[in-house]
């Protein structure tokens, strides 16, 4: 059933009201040039490209999502998703970066609010994307701040990328599922608090590095050790059926396995 004008509306204007207070205008991939520097942008973030720019241009001529955010004429982010399989009616976003510098500026989830606007005026309701469960403000982004919550853990999901990001770790990921007309999204995308849940007798927390960027770049042997600790204790308790529903910058993830 297609979405209500009032609701396709609202999504259009939070993703208005984030670019403008992250003083940032977003639009898709128009020509070559901006594909050049995209690649240039994500380059300068990882390392290395990701992907090349011919790829990027069919992924654009094919109808997916190519974004990117621009502070004047200056490209500051960029987002880059693809469609699933058509029965699952999902989004894959498969990177999103923000140019060195600019973090806490609102780049990020301006660029994620006009993702979901789009997906939603294609009446696609769910956005999926990985991130290394590792990075604790990655965490606190995608579940406190979007509403997004992890469905999934994939342990060395990408093999070592040995790039400016990842290093030579493995690349542990969490999938995360944005379910974009959910109260928890909805509230988080109009930037009213959402409530959090509190541990009880059926929930257990999983803790987290608070810097693991850090880390890596000074104590290697222990980065890759809080790497096989989480694994060993936040992969079982997933694929028994533990639902992942909070991240504390503290206490790390909270999982509730009432019905694992």
């Amino acid at each position: 059933m297609p979405l209500s004008i009032k609701t396709l509306d609202l999504a259009a204007q939070n993703a208005g009201e984030r670019a403008r207070k992250a003083g940032v205008t977003i639009r898709e991939l128009r020509d070559l040039p901006e594909a050049h520097a995209m690649i240039e942008l994500l380059t300068e973030i990882w390392g290395r490209p990701l992907i090349t720019v011919e790829f990027l241009r069919a992924l654009t001529r094919a109808g997916n999502y190519v974004a990117g955010a621009y502070d004047g004429g200056r490209l500051v982010g960029v987002c880059i998703g693809f469609h699933e399989e058509p029965a699952a009616r999902t989004l894959h976003s498969h990177v999103a970066g923000v140019a060195p510098g600019l973090s806490g500026r609102g780049v990020g989830t301006a660029l994620k609010l006009h993702q979901r606007a789009w997906a939603l005026t294609r009446d696609i309701p769910t956005i999926e994307w990985t991130f290394d469960p590792l990075v604790s403000r990655n965490a606190h982004f995608n579940i406190v701040r979007l509403g997004a919550l992890p469905v999934e853990y994939l342990t060395n999901f990408y093999g070592a990328m040995h790039d400016a990001v990842n290093g030579a770790d493995e690349t542990d990921r969490l999938v995360v599922r944005w379910s974009l007309l959910s109260p928890r999204v909805v509230a988080a995308c109009s930037g009213t608090p959402f409530e959090r849940p509190a541990r009880g007798p059926s929930s257990r927390r999983v803790a987290a590095p608070a810097d693991i960027e850090a880390l890596r770049a000074g104590d290697a042997a222990a980065a890759v050790a809080w790497r096989r600790r989480l694994r060993d204790e936040l992969a079982p308790l997933m694929a028994a059926g533990g639902r992942v529903v909070d991240f504390d910058r503290d206490l790390g993830y909270l999982v509730d396995l009432e019905n694992s």
